[in-house]
This record gives structure tokens, C-alpha cells and sequence, in this order.
């Protein structure tokens, strides 16, 4: 491949107009994993793996680290909107682009769903007998009005719903090691290291039961990605992005690590039902009535969060590839720098969220779970794929010039691209899967013949 693709400096007339700072990146950052994956998505990953899911997490999270440093590098030398579909477009080719920029979209659609649900599900503890659809039409609303603001109010919203997420989480932790330390809460239910081992060992289920794991984990993670389309809109990406991304080892060890981890010493793991917040669980176990309520309304919070910056992300990436024919012209079209016309289909798309919480409401927030994660590690797969071909189109000189380069290159990226490949494998092991499987590659192939019925034609030549 040339090296006339991969150009150091970004003309002008690629970057969206900034409105991001740094405070906002890094906190988007630090809010991006911090959703329903952790809030709710955790009690289906300890049923799975019991606690051997604390290694699980470790190694989900080097994942998720070497996937955003290979973002990060090619954000910091190609600061475009568009982010990652755009680098897949050019280093990999225009169906690889054009596909991983819809299944990104997908991913953030489904995640929405997900997110959607799961506050419907939180509003049970304290509305038990109200229908699920009423709290979904009402998120949507509010997360609707939020993204059809400026940049900078997104940023501004973003900021307030991290601090709050970060403080719980933080909080959570220290209260639930001093529970641990002075013997607090309900002295029938064990607590201590003793949970780690009891009740089937630290591998209750065998390597399997972990391994089986790895897909609800990596769902988890699923949306930090966006640091590398927030990047584009920071006011400096050569300082911001990297600032940003190397926050990521320290919030996979204290947000899910630490976290999960002060869980499962606090209750046994067959305990945690899903039938709410883990993070309510516990405390609500323990009979910390006042805690438990307040943790709801922190995990609200941060699933509001999760579907505003879902949204945001999704909308810059398809607004980029209609810049680049790969999308309907008319969802390029901004108003203030909000990608206006693709918000709101989205908006549109998620009215679908209503409609199964009324059919479905026990049952969607699996589905739509399961659905997201074979989009998640797809696009992550594709991200990992552009970093290394951009690399290998590059001279000595290049290389030695990168501002922000992977780490352990190439070795870190082997052992990401296995692992997702892995993570695919177990999808097709385990038939639970094999729905949300058939479903992600039926629409990469119904994209891939839209692509080459419609947009192909389109494409200029060159």
C-alpha cells in the first residue's frame, strides 16, 4: 500500500470543527466503560465463570487496551471524522470502511437497546408495577434533546453523568471494604475471601464456565471505542487522544477489577441473580436500604450516559462515511456540528426499544445483549486489522516519527487479534450464541449487498 494514504498531518478540510476540550475527552474516556455492562451485564459474567470472571476481566481489558492504542495511534496521526471507519476505509479498502462504519452503527444501536432496557429494569426497584415501555419512551426523549445540542453541551452532559458514575463506583468500593473490615450489614449472608473459594472453588464451572464468559465481558466493554471518535472532535487530538486512552489500564483495574471483585467478597457469586444491579444487590443483601436506592440512581445515570455517548458516536461515524459515498448524502448534513439527519433516525430506529420492552420485557435485555457483542469485536477486529496494515505501508522513517505508537508492537497486537478471534470461536461453540452470530453476519451481508447493488455505483472513481 502507499504511503501517499496515511498522511502525516490532516488537511483542514477533514477535521470537524472542535468543540471538545481535553477535560471532556478524558472524562468521556473514563465514562465510555462505565455502563451497563458493569452495572447489569456483570451478574450474567459471574453466573458463567463464578469468580474466576476476575481474570476474565483482566484479559478482556488488555484487549480493550491494545484495540484503542492502535486507534489512538492512528487518531493522533489522522485526526478525521469518521474515526475508525475512515482508517479501515483507506488502509484495508471501501467495503472494509463502509462495512465496519455500519456495524459500528449497529453496535451503538443495539448497545442503545440495551441501555434502554436495563433503566426500564432499574426503575422496578422503585416503580414495580409500572410497564416497562413507559421508562424507555421517556429515556429516549431526554437522550434525544441531548444529542441535538451542540458539541460542547454533549461534552458538558458527558462530564456531569462520569463524575457521578466514577463517584459511585469509587464509593462502592470503599464502602464495601469497610463492610468488609468492620463487619457491617447482614450477618447471615458470608462475606470475605472465603467467597472466592466456596460453593464450587474459584472455577466452579471449569475452564469452560470462564471461557464461556468471555463474550458478556467483552460486551462490556463495548463503546470505548468513541475515544477515538470524541478524539476527532477535541480542540487537541496530538494531547488529548493520548491522554485519554492511557487512562485505560487504571479504570479496567479499578472499575471492573476492583469492582467486581468487592462484589463477590461481599455475596456468593450464585447469589447474584440479575434480577437487578449486582452493585444493588449487594447492599440491598446486606440490608443497606439507603445505599442500594442510591446506587440505582446512579446506575440510571450511567446508563443515560452510555446511550448519549452511544448515540454520539454512532451519528459522527455515519455522518463521516456519507462524506465519503458511503452512506446517503443526506446524513452528512449538520446544524452546529450535530450530524442532525442521522440523530435522528437513529432516534427514529430506537423507537423499536419500545416496542419490545411492550412484547418482550423479559426477555430483551439477553437478546439484545448478545446481539451487540458480535459487532463489538467485529469492529474491534477491523480497528486492530487497519492499525497493522497501516504499519506495514509505512517507511522506517514514518514509524520512527509516530507520536503516539502501540505499545509491545507486534506482539500486543497479535494477542488481541487471536483473542477476538477467539471470542468469535466461542460463539460458534456455544448455541446460546448462535442467534446474536447468525444475526450479525446476516447483516454484514445484507450491508455487503447494499454496498455493491447501491453505493459502488456511486463511488468515485480512483
Amino acid at each position: 500500500m502507499s504511503t501517499s494514504t496515511q498522511p502525516t498531518d490532516t488537511p483542514a478540510t477533514t477535521r470537524r470543527r472542535p468543540g471538545l476540550s481535553a477535560r471532556h475527552l478524558h472524562f468521556i474516556a473514563l465514562g465510555s466503560a462505565i455502563g451497563t455492562g458493569l452495572f447489569y451485564g456483570s451478574a450474567g459474567a459471574i453466573q458463567a465463570a463464578g469468580p474466576s470472571v476476575l481474570l476474565v476481566y483482566l484479559l478482556g481489558g488488555a484487549v480493550v487496551y491494545f484495540m484503542l492504542r492502535a486507534l489512538g495511534e492512528m487518531a493522533v496521526r489522522m485526526p478525521i471524522s469518521g474515526s475508525f471507519a475512515e482508517y479501515t476505509r483507506r488502509f484495508l479498502g471501501r467495503w472494509a470502511g463502509y462495512i465496519t462504519g455500519w456495524m459500528f452503527a449497529f453496535e451503538m444501536l443495539i448497545v442503545c437497546l440495551a441501555d434502554l432496557t436495563a433503566i426500564a429494569i432499574y426503575m422496578r426497584f422503585w416503580f414495580p408495577d409500572t410497564a416497562q415501555w413507559i421508562w424507555v419512551a421517556l429515556t429516549l426523549l431526554i437522550v434525544g434533546a441531548a444529542n441535538l445540542a451542540s458539541v460542547r453541551w454533549f461534552g458538558e452532559l458527558e462530564f456531569v453523568f462520569t463524575i457521578v458514575k466514577v463517584a459511585a463506583v469509587v464509593a462502592m468500593i470503599v464502602g464495601g471494604a469497610a463492610i468488609l473490615a468492620f463487619g457491617l450489614g447482614d450477618p447471615s449472608t458470608p462475606t470475605g475471601l472465603a467467597n472466592l473459594t466456596a460453593d464450587g472453588g474459584f472455577f466452579p464451572h471449569g475452564p469452560g464456565g470462564m471461557i464461556s464468559a468471555f463474550v458478556l465481558v467483552l460486551f462490556a466493554f463495548g463503546g470505548t471505542e468513541i475515544i477515538g471518535v470524541a478524539g476527532t472532535e477535541a480542540e487537541d487530538p496530538a494531547k488529548a487522544i493520548p491522554k485519554a486512552v492511557n487512562t485505560v489500564p487504571v479504570r479496567i483495574l479499578l472499575f471492573y477489577f476492583l469492582a467486581i471483585g468487592v462484589i463477590l467478597l461481599l455475596t456468593p457469586w450464585r447469589e447474584i441473580t440479575g434480577e437487578e444491579s449486582p452493585f444493588v444487590q449487594i447492599f440491598d443483601t446486606l440490608g443497606v436500604s439507603w445505599a442500594a436506592a442510591a446506587l440505582n440512581l446512579v446506575v440510571i445515570t450511567a446508563a443515560l450516559s452510555a446511550i448519549n455517548a452511544d448515540l454520539f458516536g454512532a451519528g459522527r461515524v455515519v455522518a463521516g462515511m456519507a462524506r465519503q459515498h458511503l452512506a446517503p448524502s443526506a446524513l452528512s448534513r449538520t446544524m452546529r456540528g450535530v450530524p442532525v439527519v442521522t440523530t435522528l433516525a437513529m432516534l427514529g430506529v430506537l423507537v423499536v426499544g419500545v416496542l419490545l420492552n411492550w412484547a418482550l420485557p423479559d426477555e430483551v435485555f439477553t437478546i439484545v445483549a448478545s446481539l451487540a457483542t458480535f459487532a463489538t469485536v467485529f469492529v474491534w477486529l477491523m480497528i486492530l486489522l487497519a492499525q497493522v496494515a497501516s504499519r506495514r505501508g509505512m517507511s522506517v522513517e514514518e514509524r520512527d516519527a509516530l507520536r503516539f505508537p502501540v505499545p509491545l508492537w507486534p506482539y500486543g497486537q497479535v494477542f488481541a487479534i487471536a483473542f477476538i478471534l477467539f471470542t468469535i470461536g466461542i460463539m460458534v461453540w456455544i448455541s446460546e450464541y448462535h442467534t446474536a452470530l447468525l444475526t450479525g453476519v446476516g447483516f454484514m451481508a445484507l450491508m455487503s449487498v447494499l454496498y455493491l447493488v447501491t453505493v459502488r455505483r456511486r463511488l468515485p472513481r480512483g
